[in-house]
């Protein structure tokens, strides 16, 4: 019998947030998957099994997976990781692939689990659901994700400003993933929209490099981490007088 491939949600950094259905494949005989970087680089997924005091199982599989928008790069890394996962499968091996946050967000493992499942039609994935990084953020931040009948999108960054500004106009709530390359044109936007106050910036969220920035505008010129968002309220949507942002501790 063929194994299954798991997408084992982790959470955003904090190993207490791993579900028990993740923590149970992690204590089975699974073969662990985790993605890197670049060859010999650190796993951050890893590096979330590993805070929790488990240690890596001998027949663990690193998955490169370069930092690059180039789809035709991408498509040859997946493909040697799919490959590498199936004659895993084949041998009736299950495999858990380690994911920060939810395996279904803006996760890697998605694309890991097509190609697999292209080379395999008969293949057998499942992915566990997780805490993602926004909603640890909400929480550390102490800001409400969305209340009553809000409305709320999340969308990376890179669709750039002119898109943020409209998005900003539609819903209540705009979490922003992975800012740091657009970050002082948000912050310019944020200013002219006079919603810095209700603004919020996370780095790592969840993890135990954890930073919740209040003032945003002071991040400006700032190198921050790849693992980092804002989340902002739409104060000029607030339905009376209620006010909301995220509060500081």
């Amino acid at each position: 019998m063929s194994g299954t491939l798991y997408g084992g949600s982790l959470g955003p950094g904090d190993p207490d947030l791993i579900t028990r259905k993740t923590w149970a494949l992690l204590h089975s005989d699974a073969d662990w998957a985790y993605p890197v970087r670049k060859k010999q680089g650190k796993s951050y997924a890893l590096g979330i099994v590993l805070a929790a005091g488990l240690t890596v199982p001998e027949n663990s599989l690193e998955l490169v997976f370069p930092m690059t928008h180039d789809k035709q790069i991408l498509a040859k890394y997946w493909l040697q990781a799919a490959q590498i996962v199936v004659e895993k499968l084949q041998a009736g091996r299950d495999v858990v692939f380690l994911v920060e946050g939810d395996a279904s967000t803006y996760s890697t493992f998605q694309h890991l689990a097509k190609t697999v499942a292209g080379l395999d039609e008969n293949a057998k994935i499942a992915t566990i659901a997780g805490v993602s990084s926004f909603n640890a953020a909400a929480a550390s931040a102490k800001m409400p994700l969305a209340d009553t009948d809000d409305t709320i999108a999340i969308i990376p960054a890179g669709y750039g400003i002119e898109m943020i500004e409209d998005m900003l106009t539609d819903f209540d709530t705009l979490i922003l993933l992975k800012v740091k390359p657009l970050l002082d044109d948000i912050l310019d936007l944020l200013e002219r929209k006079d919603l810095l106050i209700q603004s919020c910036f996370i780095e790592k969220a969840g993890s135990s490099e954890e930073r919740i920035v209040h003032d945003v505008l002071s991040l400006k010129g700032q190198k921050v981490n790849y693992l980092s968002l804002l989340m902002v309220y739409n104060s000029h949507r607030v339905k009376g007088e209620i006010i909301r942002g995220c509060r500081k501790k």
